[in-house]
């Protein structure tokens, strides 16, 4: 090149005819250029002459010739890759190496297209989809059936539970009575609509009651004291031709010893141990 530069800033020989690079408006012959400025590169560790390219990543450079695929040495120049602890890598050799692969077609997912993630496995976005209406996932909830991804509806459209009382979704807990799901608030009382989730009740003609309804308006009322008997397992109580009593009221009408275990007798309504029955 041709300037107004007639010696070397360093060696301060003549340029005259001979070429010259310039750093801050000063003029070097290439020789002293080379030694003062050149960068090493990176591959070979030679310097850049400045009658080379010099290609530069984050601060480090190479020769053109040297910007290579450090797995499969292909060329990178003006190609897209990808750097794994300061190495450089084609993004061919970088996917084989490093990249995810799609948990639904196990192809891998290349650098710098969109990953979709979820528990701990990864899809392409065009695979993110549900298994059934193939409607794209994105960010929206979903559930895992049978290993593949199913958007809400779709769920409760083919598989979720339905409410017995209000015939709505069941998304979480509820109750089994009957062999029929039911919401834990429509689990209630068929008379009182007490909620009986966790509670005791008892069950007739395939309605749920709790126990005080139950004994209000269906327990069997004892014949002598004329108050329902509790309808739990733990209750006990003596039937005879179609009347009950509790055990403590089962006695003879006459002496009141009990009859509980014991022979006796009947006289019209009452009933008599066998002496009285007897006199």
């Amino acid at each position: 090149m041709s300037s107004s530069h007639t010696d070397c800033h360093f060696c301060l020989q003549s340029l005259r005819g001979r070429k010259y690079a310039l750093r801050d408006e000063n003029a070097y012959c290439v020789p002293c250029y080379d030694s003062l400025y050149a960068n090493p590169c990176e591959e070979c560790k030679q310097p850049i002459e400045c009658s080379s390219k010099d290609l530069a990543y984050k601060g480090r450079h190479w020769h053109e010739g040297c910007f290579r695929c450090a797995k499969c040495s292909c060329s990178l120049v003006e190609k897209p890759f990808a750097a794994k602890d300061e190495v450089l890598l084609c993004t061919e050799c970088y996917s084989d190496e490093y990249s995810s692969k799609c948990f639904h077609c196990q192809k891998t997912i290349m650098p710098g297209s969109r990953k979709m993630e979820f528990k701990g496995s990864s899809w392409h976005e065009s695979c993110f989809v549900c298994q059934y209406c193939q409607q794209p996932l994105g960010t929206k909830p979903l559930i895992i059936k049978d290993n593949e991804n199913c958007c809400v509806p779709c769920f409760e459209k083919k598989f979720a539970h339905h409410c017995y009382a209000c015939k709505k979704v069941i998304t979480s807990g509820g109750v089994a009575y009957h062999d029929q799901p039911w919401h834990k608030e429509c689990f209630v009382c068929a008379v009182c609509n007490t909620q009986l989730s966790g509670q005791r009740f008892i069950s007739k003609d395939e309605h749920p009651y709790c126990v005080d309804c139950f004994s209000k308006f269906h327990a069997k009322k004892c014949a002598a004291c004329k108050t329902p008997i509790a309808a739990l397992g733990g209750a006990k109580y003596i039937s005879f031709e179609e009347r009950q009593w509790h055990g403590e009221c089962f006695s003879c009408a006459k002496c009141s010893v009990s009859l509980v275990g014991q022979e006796f007798l009947t006289r019209q309504d009452d009933i008599l141990c066998h002496k009285c029955g007897s006199a």
